[in-house]
């Protein structure tokens, strides 16, 4: 029927093009598969899964308007690991006995999207992929097996010198697929505003993240965070210049939270070439009051504060991430097409009081063969006030039509 369906919206499209009209329809397919081996060893915990993720679907383009709908599906060959960190009615996919790794096996609706683009302006509407700046505060969450995406309207244009993205959503589609009950979506009002432009040699984007969740195991996470994020290049003889990056938020407690609070976030970066290496450190604080810390649960967080994930969730003293990367892309290495490795360290602290919570090292190292990308990847957390040890590898590959 679908086939039946795109055939004659095809030949109505020929036809039009021959009379002279100036659109036509467009398919390009989506294809993408990924095999990753997870393993994790903590004390007296460790777990081992072997999961494949694949995604298919299409987009249909007309003119100024496109229709996207995309499945995906997750399995797990090997499942000696604990997919969900939190109870459930029905223990499908719980397995305490293991560590977590949290990609369940899953089949759903990815994404569901109407699109419209006119010169400098994009309307998207239905469940959809939204990355915001670095995702600290609303990513996809790309890393893990199932995407996270969103049931939003989301509007984007230019108003003179100013870039402006607007969201506003009514479901959080989370990574725990539909075997996770209640935390398969965090229903409520969310509202994403962000304004971009440029001034002289800085970038600055004033932001306001509004998230009210209708779900009483997770009013906690309801706050209204405000800030501005600015960035520049200053440019050097012996190479292209250091690249310099702040920001500041201020969160408090929104809609239905019941407890009341009002804590600062704070990040600074700066990142330059040297010697054929990237060298990279920074220093981000999420802020803590009155025992409530600055949490930012839509937001990619594998990105931040080491890959082991112990701080998918902020302690209530707050948090002190220290930290210094080195990378290296390895150019002419004709076998290993891309080459890239990245070592990275981390200091773990709380933001009140004075507690030492620990440290990581994460090291990466990724390539082509062909179409097919490689990567590994490994963290060593090493803990003191916060959290146990724990060791987690990677080994993936993935490929996409």
């Amino acid at each position: 029927m679908a086939a039946a369906i795109l055939a004659s919206a095809t030949g109505t499209a020929a036809a039009a093009q021959e009379a002279g009209a100036p659109d036509r329809v467009q398919l390009k397919p989506i294809l993408d598969t990924r095999l990753r081996y997870e393993s994790v060893d903590q004390p007296g915990l460790d777990a081992d899964a072997l999961t494949l993720r694949m995604r298919a679907g299409a987009e249909v383009r007309l003119g100024s308007f496109s229709l996207l709908a995309e499945g995906e599906a997750t399995l797990a060959p090997i499942d000696s690991y604990n997919a969900f960190p939190f109870p459930l009615p029905s223990e499908a996919q719980r397995r305490p006995g293991y560590a977590v790794v949290a990609d369940a096996t899953n089949a759903e609706i990815n994404r569901l999207q109407l699109q419209y683009r006119s010169g400098a302006s994009t309307i998207t509407l239905g469940r959809q992929r939204i990355n915001l700046d670095d995702q600290r505060w609303v990513g996809s969450v790309g890393w893990r097996q199932n995407e996270q995406t969103f049931d939003a309207l989301r509007v984007e244009t230019i108003a003179g010198p100013v870039a402006v993205d607007l969201t506003y959503a009514v479901s959080q589609r989370s990574i725990f697929g539909q075997d996770a009950g209640p935390r398969t979506a965090y229903d409520g009002n969310f509202l994403f505003a962000g304004f971009t432009s440029s001034l002289g040699p800085f970038r600055g984007r004033l932001f306001a993240y509004l998230l009210d969740h209708e779900e009483d195991f997770f009013f906690a996470n309801s706050s209204q965070s405000y800030g501005a994020i600015l960035s520049t290049t200053v440019p050097l003889q012996a190479n292209g210049g250091i690249t310099l990056r702040g920001s500041y938020a201020r969160q408090a407690d929104y809609g239905n939270n019941p407890f009341e609070y009002a804590a600062d976030y704070w990040t600074v970066e700066g990142a330059t070439d040297l010697a054929g290496f990237t060298v990279t450190a920074g220093w981000e604080q999420l802020g803590s009051d009155s025992g409530r810390a600055v949490q930012t649960p839509m937001a990619t967080l594998h990105k931040f504060n080491g890959w082991a994930d112990l701080f998918l969730t902020t302690p209530p003293a707050g948090l002190e991430d220290a930290y210094v990367s080195i990378g290296r892309r390895f150019e002419g290495v004709r076998l290993l097409s891309g080459l890239n490795a990245t070592l990275a360290f981390h200091q773990f602290d709380s933001a009140a009081g004075d507690v030492e919570y620990g440290t990581e090292w994460n090291a990466s190292i990724g390539f082509r063969v062909g179409p097919i990308g490689i990567l590994a990847k490994l963290a060593d957390y090493q803990a003191s006030g916060f959290g146990t040890d724990t060791r987690r590898m990677w080994l993936q590959a993935e490929w996409a039509f």
